[in-house]
């Protein structure tokens, strides 16, 4: 048996994390998570301290390292590009999330932690804003700045950055509602063109560039 299948700790923040996903942090009980993980009442407050502790650390060691795996594939990807376009790096975001690393279990577990975090935010909303987001969106800024206009002020950029990021995670996130409304199945074939629509639809919409045909 694997070891984290046997770490009580390991084992308390899997169950944690699925239920936190399905059922909100207040409609979840301590007794609940030690219940799902196997382990005494007292576990939590022995490896955590309390519930929302619990609650911090699923997003600190499960969400925030998602998250960074994603970050990295994209790294990945420009590393070896002599010059990084607009159309190259939307098209290195886009399949990081589609093609990403992220089973579809973690997936839906990923998406509906922070939906409900959207909606009702914690603590582990200001993590997620200040250790994920603002840095990526800030970086993701400062590589397509050369491409915008002169003088493109610092709230215009970050409007274009989240726009940009905004349509990939719809895209991967919203897939129920995409395949409902395409018809389409969502292979391979089909997020490769999702990936072509999303270059074109940015880069043209933005003014960034000549769309699919410079990545």
């Amino acid at each position: 048996m694997a070891a984290r299948e046997t770490d009580p700790k390991e084992r308390l923040l899997d169950e944690a994390e699925a239920l936190f996903a399905e059922n909100g942090y207040h409609a979840v009980s301590v007794r609940e998570i030690t219940a799902a993980a196997g382990c005494n009442l007292a576990a939590i407050n022995y490896h955590f301290g309390n519930k929302r502790n619990l609650y911090l650390e699923v997003f600190r060691t499960r969400w925030l390292a998602r998250a960074r795996v994603i970050q990295e594939r994209v790294y990945e990807t420009l590393q070896n590009k002599k010059e990084i376009t607009p159309p190259a790096l939307i098209r290195a975001l886009a399949e990081a999330f589609l093609f990403g690393p992220m089973s579809e279990k973690d997936r839906l577990r990923h998406v509906q932690l922070m939906q409900r975090e959207v909606i009702q935010p914690t603590e582990a909303f200001e993590m997620v804003m200040d250790e994920v987001m603002k840095p990526f969106l800030g970086a993701l800024g400062e590589r397509i700045r050369p491409y915008l206009p002169a003088g493109t002020d610092q709230e215009r950029l970050m409007l274009n950055a989240l726009s940009i990021i905004s349509l990939i995670l719809y895209f991967n996130f919203g897939r129920e509602s995409v395949k409902r409304i395409t018809g389409r199945a969502y292979d391979q074939a089909f997020r490769e063109e999702l990936i072509r629509h999303i270059v074109r639809f940015t880069t043209t919409g933005l003014g960034l560039g000549a769309g699919e045909n410079a990545s």
